[in-house]
């Protein structure tokens, strides 16, 4: 188990800096605008009229160290493009597993959704309270209601 947990520690220790980057709501934005096309860092300081050019530089400094961001010179100017790579090992590592997990609850909802005959509410609470009732280890009412019956 300590295998286990030194390994997840050193994969994240690696996505560190990328979800530091991420944090940052200037710095998502400016991700987003990349999404589309590289863009010099003049063209990107325009983007954000409110930040100074320096500000602006900080933000796609972080974003390069995280490798988030791609920058290459071309004559007097700097190019910056987005890498996903970092992006695609977050959704490997956080997303993906949980998904499966998820995905199989959401099929017995929609189960439950396609299997409601006329009764319509009615039959789908008296299943969720079985539902319910098997994942807490109780019986449902009407099953402690027939037993009592039975010792009456």
């Amino acid at each position: 188990m300590r295998e286990i947990v030194a390994q997840a520690a050193g994969k994240e220790s690696g996505l560190d800096p990328v979800w530091k980057a991420l944090s940052d709501p200037t710095r998502r934005a400016i991700l987003d605008a990349l999404r589309d096309r590289p863009c010099t860092t003049t063209e990107i300081v325009e983007w954000f009229p409110h930040l100074s050019r320096f500000g602006v530089m900080k933000h796609l400094e972080v974003l390069r160290q995280s490798q988030l961001v791609h920058t290459r010179e071309d004559g007097r100017q700097r190019v910056n493009s987005l890498n996903v790579v970092p992006i695609r090992q977050i959704y490997e590592r956080w997303v993906g597993p949980f998904q499966e997990l998820w995905s199989g609850e959401l099929l017995g909802i929609k189960e439950i959704a396609e299997s409601e005959n006329s009764d319509g509410s009615q039959e789908v609470a008296r299943r969720r309270g079985k539902h319910q009732a098997a994942s807490s280890g109780l019986q449902p009412k009407t099953q402690r209601r027939h037993k009592h019956r039975k010792g009456e």
